[in-house]
């Protein structure tokens, strides 16, 4: 599984961030961004940064897809 955010629908809500940590963040600019490890992955974010979802952590990731008020986070299944 891999995940991504489309920033210019996001409300900058953080519930991702609250549902699953480990791959979603709020930078300063109040949009969230996913990260892979401890690298955000911010340049130029979107589509071009799709990180993968370790699978322990699929179903929080799925969990926070679901519950986007701005539904921008979009999963693809390998």
């Amino acid at each position: 599984m891999k995940v991504w955010i489309d920033q210019d629908l996001c409300t900058g809500d953080g519930l991702c961030e609250e549902i699953c940590p480990p791959v979603f963040t709020l930078l300063d600019d109040g949009l969230a961004y996913v990260k892979e490890g401890q690298e955000v992955l911010n340049n130029p974010g979107g589509a071009a940064q799709m990180a993968p979802v370790p699978a322990d952590l699929e179903d929080a990731v799925t969990e926070a897809s679901e519950e986007c008020p701005g539904e921008c986070i979009f999963v693809e299944n390998d």
